[in-house]
């Protein structure tokens, strides 16, 4: 098992949608998570990205999933690393493409998307939607507000807990039923 330092997340959650909302025109696209892995990593253009997602993809331990759009597979918006802690998943890593950040993003949601399926996926395994993460400080009742997340102790660590898991994949999973 590799012996990583978790960093701090600074995914901001712009709008929980339906999906990915085009951010000029409001327009809705259906979204595709799938799962990469290393023979995948020409897939990732490494200038487009901050976090080094070739690297990550080879840790054994992680597992790396690309947001798209149904109709077409080739842009990735987002990009998310889970690891099975098998009683929850932590999600050590999210991040938006360029063009899905700042004030000129072209999509809104992508974040929340991901963090979505996190729950998904810890739904799925048995963990009852359970994730966890490490925040940034400044961004900690950011995540609060939006997410419903909870901090450990004082610590930077969060987490998302099944009520409000719930909620976050119902948005985004209209067919998921958690039980």
């Amino acid at each position: 098992m590799t012996n990583r330092k978790s960093e701090e997340l600074d995914f901001e959650i712009d709008k929980l949608t339906n999906s990915i909302e085009n951010a000029l025109t409001g327009e809705v696209f259906e979204t595709n998570i799938t799962q990469l892995f290393s023979k995948d990593t020409k897939q990732i253009k490494r200038a487009e990205w901050v976090f080094d997602w070739h690297k990550e993809i080879k840790i054994e331990e992680n597992e790396i999933y690309k947001l798209t759009t149904i109709n077409n597979d080739t842009i990735i918006h987002g990009l998310i690393c889970f690891i099975d802690k098998h009683d929850h998943i932590f999600m050590p890593l999210i991040e938006s493409a360029k063009f899905n950040k700042g004030r000129h993003k072209l999509y809104r949601g992508v974040a929340g998307n991901l963090v979505a399926f996190g729950c998904k996926v810890s739904f799925e395994k048995g963990y009852g939607g359970v994730v966890s993460f490490v925040a940034k400080s400044k961004l900690i009742e950011h995540y609060q507000q939006t997410l419903g997340a909870k901090q450990f102790g004082s610590s930077n660590r969060m987490f998302i807990d099944t009520r409000e898991a719930s909620i976050l994949v119902k948005q985004y999973f209209k067919d998921f039923n958690n039980g």
